[in-house]
């Protein structure tokens, strides 16, 4: 992440240093660079040019998600950097609040949260987040360095665990991997599940399993601990922050997806001695590798989410798992962000969602999950609840949204 993050900067024209703990560490981090940008890259190491940090004017921390360890980093370096600087951190999910208590005011009144997406050259996502004492002098330096110099899509977020991007993307994959299992013992099928929650509700085609493999079993666990800790007491999430049985087990024996070559993840590719190739899914019932069979798709609607609303186990699938991350965003506005718009925005760029939460409820019609939802006897979340009693039957009109006191925003 440092290093994507160095070579954008870069690549928007900017004088970078980049430092790690060793020169080896730096040099493979310099190979992100463009070769037509690298003298603009001046690199080093923690210990032997940090004083260096005194000469530039943003000062962005991507080392391991330990709150003590950036600390630890940020009083070593906030003696060094001069009067107007500005300094972040790239963490994924560690409240701001965690990593400033106790540094100095200054530090206090130019510290951001900066969360980059990976790869950073490619992601649009910049989730922008203030803490208690910075600046608005600061955001607004942020915001416009991350639009106009990075090009990327800034969202506006809170200092919660995870954000809006992974609070939202990570419940999807947490909560699927258990709400997935009573479906698998009925008899369906992972690739099953997997192309369900894909294409037909505007997901990626890596769907749930597949994602997974992608980030990686080990990252999901340290975004389980890390909800575990923080999230609040009444969070349906905390249902979801450890693994299932069978994933635990092969996150313990170094299963962990595409990273782990040929012990895979919950899906590998064999090559065969002819040149041709072998798709395998680790079958989680059995606790065995077999080979991948076709998804069964038949009956589901090709209308983008109107699987949630069939009458068969794929329609019961999707609205459980999909159909819950979307109930889930709808109760998390003020809490992770002040609207709909910057939750919307952090998912599409974050996690290439087809539409956001609340621009897909208003696709499939709001009343229509309400009437759903009802019709099950659960409580509505906080913003279809507004939306319900409001004047209003979608979440976006007339170049405007619904905000969450029930008034309109343009």
């Amino acid at each position: 992440m440092g290093s994507g993050i160095a070579a954008a900067s870069a690549a928007a024209g900017c004088r970078v240093l980049m430092l790690d703990v060793s020169s080896e560490a730096v040099e493979r981090g310099l190979a992100a660079v463009d070769d037509e940008h690298r003298h603009l890259v001046e690199t080093g190491t923690f210990d032997d040019d940090l004083e260096k940090l005194a000469d530039y004017d943003w000062i962005c921390e991507a080392i391991v998600e330990d709150v003590g360890i950036k600390r630890e980093l940020f009083e070593k370096v906030e003696p060094i950097r001069r009067d107007g600087s500005v300094i972040s951190s790239n963490t994924s999910g560690i409240p701001l609040r965690d990593i400033a208590e106790g540094l100095p005011e200054r530090f206090q009144a130019d510290v951001a949260i900066t969360h980059f997406f990976n790869p950073v050259r490619v992601m649009k996502l910049f989730e922008l987040v203030p803490g208690e004492s910075t600046t608005p002098e600061v955001i607004e330096a942020f915001a416009s360095f991350g639009a106009v110099q990075l090009d990327k899509g800034v969202v506006h977020a809170k200092d919660t665990v995870n954000f809006i991007g992974n609070r939202i993307g990570c419940f999807f994959m947490l909560s699927g991997l258990h709400k997935a299992k009573p479906f698998l013992a009925d008899g369906m099928s992972q690739e099953t599940v997997n192309a369900v929650l894909g294409k037909p509700i505007g997901l990626p085609p890596t769907g749930l399993y597949g994602l997974i493999d992608l980030i990686g079993l080990d990252v999901m666990d340290l975004v389980g601990k890390n909800l575990d800790v923080n999230l609040p007491a009444d969070d349906v999430g905390r249902a979801y922050t450890s693994f299932p049985d069978a994933e635990q087990r092969m996150l313990e024996r170094g299963q962990l997806g595409r990273k782990s070559r040929d012990l895979g993840g919950f899906g590998r590719v064999q090559k065969l001695e002819d040149g041709s190739k072998k798709f395998e899914t680790f079958d989680l019932l059995t606790e065995e590798w077999r080979e991948a069979t076709e998804a069964d798709l038949e009956g589901v609607s090709a209308d983008l989410g109107d699987v949630m609303f069939e009458d068969s186990p794929q329609g019961a699938l999707a609205w459980d798992i999909f159909g819950g991350t979307l109930r889930y965003a709808a109760g998390l506005v003020p809490e992770i962000a002040d609207d709909v718009m910057n939750i919307d925005n952090a998912i599409r760029w974050g996690f290439n969602w087809a539409k956001g939460p609340f621009e897909m409820l208003d696709h499939l019609g709001p009343q229509r999950v309400i009437d759903k939802i009802r019709a099950e006897g659960g409580e509505l979340p906080h913003m279809l609840a507004v939306l319900d009693a409001s004047d209003s039957d979608t979440f976006y009109r007339d170049g405007g949204f619904l905000g969450h006191d029930g008034t309109w925003n343009s």
